[in-house]
């Protein structure tokens, strides 16, 4: 199995020289979540799977990869959980999200980290405006409160 050094290492590469919407590095989000996963009470599998919550979708690492590589089943299936599909309703996404062990502590630290008052600010009005609603949404979505992620 991979150590969560290695998990790390292996999410860092797969996103070598991406950015987010505020140009940061990428890995920076990846590192804000998984640190929040562990403040948030996280095991391993969801903190594993927190550095790489975003790897499939992001087509950094193929669904393939992920299929073989030596991880444990439940780090699979909330990294799989988190990935949004192609044309899927948020519903349909929640729906995944709170049916799979684990996987709401990796989406609740993903939407905070991207909720952050201080990482929207350095983007434009309308994007601002467009991700706090649409991360406001999911929080609902999923049954998390500002007062659950404010205890964490």
């Amino acid at each position: 199995m991979l150590t969560l050094p290695e998990v790390e290492a292996l999410a860092r590469a797969a996103h070598e020289g991406q950015t987010d919407k505020a140009g940061r590095p990428y890995a920076e989000h990846l590192q804000a979540v998984a640190e929040g996963v562990r403040a948030r009470g996280g095991d391993a599998d969801q903190i594993a799977a927190a550095w790489l919550h975003d790897a499939v979708e992001d087509d950094a690492l193929s669904e393939a990869w992920l299929d073989g590589a030596a991880l444990s089943d439940r780090t699979k299936a909330v990294v799989l959980a988190v990935t949004k599909r192609a044309g899927e309703p948020p519903e349909a996404y929640a729906g995944r999200i709170l049916a799979t062990p684990g996987a709401l502590l990796v989406k609740e630290a993903d939407l905070a980290h991207n909720a952050d008052p201080a990482r929207l600010a350095a983007l434009d009005a309308p994007t601002r405006t467009r991700l706090t609603e649409k991360y406001a949404r999911m929080r609902a979505l999923l049954g998390l409160t500002a007062d659950r992620d404010e205890s964490a």
